[in-house]
This record gives C-alpha cells, sequence and structure tokens, in this order.
C-alpha cells in the first residue's frame, strides 16, 4: 500500500441517493416557425438585396437548435436573392486553425449540406481599429469583404465576469468573429475590463462594417429555446442587455446552498467554454464574476469524448483522475489560457489514481469534523441538472425544499475492479 492509499484507507464514502430537481421549463413548441416570424420584420427583409453576399457567423457552442437556426436564416437569405456564405466565428476555439474550425462546426451538426450553402474558414484578418485605450479590433478578413454580416448566437451568462452585456451576440460580434487574434486582444487587460471591451469593440465593428442583424436565442434550464429573437444593429446592445437577464432567470443550479464535496463525472468544451460552467459550480476561474453555491472541494472525473482532449477547467477543480490526465491533449489545453490569458483552469489538479480515492481525498481535505456527515453532490456534467445524486446528510435540505424530490432508497456508491464509479 502507497503513502496516498494509506493517507485515505479509514475515510468513509457516504451512502447516496437520487433527487430529481424541477426547474421552469418554458420553451418555444415550434422554433423554425418563431425564428421565420421573426425574420419577417419588414425592417429586417430591407437589409438584404438580391446578389449581395453575406457572411453568416456560427460559433462553436453547443446550443439548441443550432443546425435548424442556421439553416433557416441561410434559407431566408436566400429566398431574398442574396449568396450568405458561413464564416466559422469562434475566436481562438478548434485549435486556432482555418481547418479545426470547420471541423468544431461540423462536430455540432452544421455543415455545407446541412447549411445548404459555403463554408469560408480562414484565421486571416483585418485591423478595423483601435479603442481609446489602444487596443487593436480585428475582423474575419472574409467576412469584412462581405457586402453583409449575420450573427447566431445564445445569450447567456459569461463564465468569468459580469456586464450588462457578457456572451451573446456582442461577444459573437467581437471576439468570435476576431478569430484568434480578436480573442487575444479583448483578453489583453483582463476580464476585469471584458463587459466594457466587448461592447465597445462589437459597437466599432457595427459602426464601420455592414452588421445587417443578429439572431439571439435564450436558453431555459433544459438547454431547450425558450425564447429567440432577431436583433437589428441598432438594437442588439439594449436587446440583448433584456436577454441577459432573462438568461439569468432561466439558469438551472444546485439547489444547495454549501457543498462540502461537488463531485463532477465529465467536463469538456462541449459542455462550456470553461469544460463545466463555473455559474452552477459556484466555482469561477476570475474573480470578476460570483453565483452558484458554496463549494469547499470538487472533483472532475473524466472528459467528455466530444471536447478531443480539451481539459480547459480542471485546474479549477480540486481534485481529478489518472483517466483524465491520461486523456488531455495539453497543448490544447494551455491554448485557451494563453489567448484567455486565465491559466489556472488550465493547470492539473491534484490527481488520484482513480475515483474511489479522489472521492475520499476530497472528504479527508474538505474540513469537516465528521466525515460520516459530509454533504456530497455527484452530477453528471453542468448542463444536466434535473436528476442528480446527494448524500445521506443532505437528505432534511431535500425533504425542506419545494424543488427536490428523493426517487430512490439510499445506496452505496459501486466501483468496478480499476476502482472507478460503476
Amino acid at each position: 500500500m502507497g503513502i496516498i492509499e494509506e493517507l485515505l484507507k479509514d475515510i468513509p464514502l457516504p451512502k447516496m441517493t437520487k433527487v430529481r430537481q424541477s426547474f421552469a421549463n418554458e420553451k418555444l413548441d415550434n422554433v423554425d416557425a418563431a425564428l421565420q416570424e421573426a425574420l419577417q420584420r419588414e425592417e429586417i427583409r430591407k437589409t438584404v438585396k438580391p446578389g449581395m453576399e453575406i457572411a453568416v457567423a456560427v460559433g462553436s457552442r453547443g446550443i439548441d437548435q443550432l443546425v435548424e437556426v442556421t439553416a433557416r436564416t441561410i434559407n431566408f437569405l436566400q429566398d431574398l436573392g442574396a449568396k450568405p456564405f458561413i464564416v466559422p466565428s469562434m475566436g481562438s476555439h478548434g485549435g486556432a486553425s482555418a481547418e479545426g474550425q470547420t471541423a468544431v462546426l461540423a462536430h455540432l451538426g452544421v455543415t455545407e449540406e446541412t447549411a445548404n450553402c459555403e463554408i469560408r474558414s480562414s484565421m486571416e484578418v483585418v485591423e478595423i481599429g483601435k479603442l481609446p485605450n489602444g487596443l487593436p479590433v480585428y475582423v474575419d478578413k472574409l467576412a469584412s469583404k462581405a457586402d453583409g454580416i449575420v450573427v447566431i448566437n445564445r445569450v447567456k451568462p459569461h463564465t468569468a465576469f459580469r456586464g450588462t452585456v457578457e456572451s451573446g451576440v456582442m461577444k459573437m460580434i467581437a471576439i468570435g468573429l476576431g478569430k484568434q487574434k480578436g480573442a487575444e486582444a479583448c483578453h489583453q487587460l483582463g476580464f476585469e475590463h471584458m463587459g466594457k471591451h466587448i461592447i465597445q469593440m462589437s459597437n466599432m465593428i457595427i459602426d464601420k462594417l455592414p452588421i445587417l442583424f443578429g439572431v439571439a436565442t435564450v436558453e431555459n434550464a433544459f438547454d431547450k429555446i425558450a425564447h429567440i429573437e432577431v436583433l437589428l444593429p441598432h438594437e442588439i446592445e439594449t436587446k440583448e442587455t433584456e436577454l441577459q437577464k432573462l438568461a439569468k432567470e432561466l439558469l438551472p443550479k444546485i439547489n444547495f446552498d454549501k457543498i462540502d464535496v461537488l463531485v463532477i463525472d465529465e467536463i469538456g468544451k462541449n459542455i462550456s467554454g470553461d469544460g463545466m460552467d463555473p455559474n452552477i459550480t459556484g466555482r469561477y476561474p476570475t474573480p470578476y464574476a460570483h453565483g452558484g453555491p458554496e463549494v469547499n472541494k470538487m472533483i472532475v472525473l473524466d472528459l467528455t469524448p466530444e471536447t478531443e482532449g480539451n481539459a480547459n477547467g480542471v485546474g479549477t477543480a480540486d481534485f481529478t483522475t489518472q483517466r483524465l490526465i491520461d486523456k488531455t491533449d495539453w497543448a490544447a489545453t494551455y491554448a485557451n489560457g494563453l489567448t484567455s490569458t486565465v491559466v489556472a483552469p488550465t493547470k492539473a489538479s491534484t490527481t488520484l489514481a482513480n475515483d474511489r480515492l479522489a472521492l475520499k481525498a476530497a472528504i479527508k481535505t474538505c474540513n469537516i469534523f465528521d466525515f460520516t456527515k459530509v454533504k456530497m453532490v455527484r452530477i453528471k456534467n453542468t448542463l444536466e441538472l434535473s436528476e442528480i445524486e446527494v448524500s445521506e446528510a443532505l437528505l432534511n435540505e431535500v425533504v425542506a425544499h419545494d424543488y427536490l424530490t428523493q426517487i430512490t432508497d439510499l445506496y452505496e456508491l459501486k466501483f468496478d475492479d480499476e476502482g472507478n464509479l460503476a
């Protein structure tokens, strides 16, 4: 028995139970019809002229019905006689390469076949100006030469800063369309100033380039579109501010204020840009965002297949497993930190040989007197929160909470021969 196993051998693991969390489930029954109606505004139609080459900016997030929303937007432009093409707009994602960004879109289901138009991917950018503080403002070169630009994105709270505008259409314009150089410029002075810089950069691009409109979605707690809106350039900042408020109201959460140990089965770039959404975990990569539960120790056990080795976010946790480390593409992971300037999430957290040891290590270090009363919560990832596991010590809180329901008896956690959760 090694020193780690010796230190952890007497740490007890709690009995667990499955709990259902209830969230508001308002959603659009027919997203396509709602988008068609929004696109038919006369002011929107008037922005499109026959023969216009229009760059449609599509990003790297796993947005609900992204394929359908993109295809409908493309079809609308084509029906008006325009010649749309897709520009991958995801900052430095996809390994900061043209081929990688096309591959990211394909992974999300957005291809030339599904969109019925060409995808033109390039990392070349043009500088269109500088902010008063000297930061350059970049735009994808292909988009800058188009007769018009349309932007599609979801509006949601950011994971590293707070502002009137966070993640959404303006961020897509400022950072997504700016490619690696634009993302780097916007992050240059840190997240303390990010909210201001996104607005300033986006407004400069809107002033200097033919942004026609933005398609903005807001999702409910189950990642389904609850609201969709088409915004003209002069409406984007004001209306996105209101959509940001709605997004925060609909955000899912873990319904406990204090958690001794939070176990997350998987993290990945398809889950969140941070691997796991800090708005859910309460663990943020910067001091400029807040919200969520107070978590003493956090464990991440594995990577999603879709993240392709990018383990951004693992350093935000206290403990991880050797299998996660073995799957990590460190070059892709470090690229996130080098672009965002936030490098703590790209470090390896304390690594244990298997799940059992990681759980015991977190319990041993969570600063409670009686380890048998540990308040532990286990989630699959930060997108899937309607059913979670909680330890016996949290049952009183479950019973007292209007939106929590115990759905199984207590049971012992089961592990395979390698010590990983079955």
